[in-house]
């Protein structure tokens, strides 16, 4: 194995990777940035970006064989198809081994930029009541930090990524730095005013994103062409390919490397310091030691733990810092589920585009204490998209010639308006991940096995969704509703917001982090993907993973510059 050696080495480069090597590079360190994903460029290797259905095999959708032999876990993401595959990992290639009575999907990114590339760009702050609920109702540890250590950190993120919405002062979901909103289409203006003059305990609001609306440090503004998991060429939504990566290129201080899996970290004989991050490449096999004096994960929530689990020693027999035990548990996601209504809209207008961004309702229940009518803790926000039907809802539909081409021009009268309840997981110490020793991928590493299962408070939460959502499409004037019952739920992972596994806490007796992210036994390593996460809130976690990274940097730098990491 040969050696080489930097300031600084983060493995990963998607939402919290290429923020680590922006902060990092910026104060001076010299940065190494190993990825496992294959090298894209951005802008230039979006390949699916503005593909027509039509010119597309299958219109687009994903050839089902392949999906099925190749792609089987990843085919489930909604962002999945034949103009985005080149993102998504190939799960034959790259197993994990998933308990199909206790089922999690893993939906991995396979690409420098990771998921970043791929996610759905809400971004919302946590309240100090998300921050304290742990506390409050007894469910997981304490988190070490509030929201005022926090909202510094919210505000040098937002001013960089850009963040669209409207400020409304509310308590439980704290304003960002905003650009302008979107707008809203006119029947979710008529929808908005019906609710709050007969349901003025639930509010409405634009939902809040990291896509311009204005030119913004050398990005362009969105021009609503849709869809976005498929790339940005012109960097109007945030990803790291587009914002944070070449802020840290321009420095010069970064070196990085695709298609790099890395191992195992190696500690000194302290086992308070890792010394050497080892790393294969995937292309030639060959193997390579890399050293630092600072290491930052952010591989996503499964593989920094999986890497963690994997470096085990006979200092740490049960992976890196695990003296809790606590490394591989408390695995969390949101669960989602949709409950629609039909409005009838009559006003012969139009809007052109394709806005990328729904209406918000925020948490109501369970807000400033606990429901009298509430048998579950916690809650639950809506993320509304407004659907006008278009000539694909009606292409069947009989008729010839010019009528029947302008009828299929003319917009539907009607709105399917979708209540998408986002909801919170409690953390659980049977909801876990772990390494099975006796099965290994193609390069020797024990492949990780996942089991999760939702809880009775996420059943009790999903079907109070369901009566709250039939109460607001009543208000809103819905003519037909839809309502689900629960009985089928998504399964793990669904969301795509998994978090936990190495949740941070004050006591290293039960959490394997401190309160920076900092490992409690050993110095020198920061995890700062969601595998920190102590709790899961109802919100989109992305914006608080980019946060706490940033205060990480902040953090290791002075205990780097204070000799306190030597």
């Amino acid at each position: 194995m040969s050696e080489t050696q930097f300031d600084a080495i983060v493995v990963g480069s998607g939402m919290s990777g290429g923020w680590a090597a922006k902060e990092l590079t910026e104060k001076g360190l010299k940065v190494l940035v190993l990825d496992r994903g294959s090298m894209i460029r951005h802008g230039v290797d979006y390949l699916g970006e503005h593909a027509e259905a039509w010119k597309l095999p299958f219109y687009g959708m994903p050839d089902r064989e392949r999906a099925a032999s190749d792609y089987p876990i990843q085919s489930k993401s909604f962002a999945f198809s034949d103009a985005t595959i080149q993102y998504f990992n190939n799960d034959r290639q790259n197993p994990y081994l998933r308990n199909e009575d206790k089922p999690f999907n893993w939906i991995r990114a396979d690409v420098v930029g990771g998921r970043s590339l791929l996610w759905g760009r809400q971004v919302y702050r946590w309240s100090e009541q998300d921050f304290r609920a742990n506390e409050t109702d007894g469910h997981g540890i304490p988190w070490p930090v509030d929201y005022a250590d926090i909202a510094p950190w919210y505000s040098h993120v937002e001013r960089f990524i850009g963040v669209s919405g409207e400020a409304e002062g509310f308590e439980h979901l704290p304003d960002s730095e905003f650009l302008p909103a979107m707008d809203y289409y006119a029947v979710e203006k008529t929808v908005k005013q019906r609710v709050r003059e007969k349901l003025p305990d639930i509010p409405i609001t634009m939902g809040r994103v990291a896509i311009l609306t204005q030119e913004h440090n050398g990005r362009a503004p969105c021009h609503y062409c849709g869809p976005c998991q498929r790339g940005c060429s012109t960097g109007s939504y945030f990803s790291s390919q587009s914002s944070t990566l070449p802020a840290a290129q321009a420095t010069g201080n970064m070196t990085l490397m695709s298609d790099q899996l890395v191992e195992r970290l190696v500690h000194d004989g302290t086992g308070r310091r890792i010394t050497g991050v080892n790393a294969v490449n995937t292309l030639t096999g060959e193997r390579t030691t890399y050293s630092a004096k600072l290491v930052f994960l952010c591989a996503s929530t499964l593989a920094s733990t999986q890497l963690m689990l994997n470096s085990r020693s006979e200092l740490h027999p049960n992976g890196l810092s695990n003296r809790s035990g606590a490394l591989g548990h408390y695995l969390m996601d949101h669960l989602a589920i949709s409950h629609t209504g039909v409005l009838v809209d009559d006003v012969d207008t139009y809007y052109q585009g394709n806005r990328p961004n729904a209406m918000y309702i925020p948490r109501f229940r369970n807000v400033g204490g606990q429901d009298a009518d509430a048998d579950f803790v916690r809650g639950y926000g809506y993320q509304s998209p407004m659907l006008r039907p278009d000539w694909e809802f009606a292409f069947n539909r009989k008729g010839f010639g010019a009528d029947y081409k302008d009828a299929l021009l003319r917009p539907s009268p009607y709105w399917v308006w979708a209540l998408r309840a986002f909801v919170e997981c409690l953390p659980r110490a049977d909801n876990r991940v772990y390494l099975d020793a006796a099965k290994k991928d193609r390069f020797g590493m024990p492949l990780l096995a996942t089991e999760f299962a939702w809880g009775d408070n996420e059943r009790a939460l999903v079907k109070d969704s369901a009566v709250q959502a039939q109460k607001i499409l009543r208000a809103a004037g819905a003519v037909y509703s839809l309502i689900a019952d629960g009985s089928k739920l998504d399964e793990g992972g669904d969301g795509v917001h998994e978090m936990g596994t190495a949740r941070m806490g004050n006591d290293p007796a039960t959490s394997v982090l401190n309160g920076y992210n900092q490992a409690h036994e050993i110095d020198n390593l920061f995890v700062t993907d969601g595998s920190f996460m102590t709790s899961a809130s109802c919100v989109n976690p992305s914006l608080t993973y980019m946060a706490f990274t940033a205060r990480a940097c902040d953090y290791a730098v002075k205990q780097l510059v204070a000799g306190k990491l030597a």
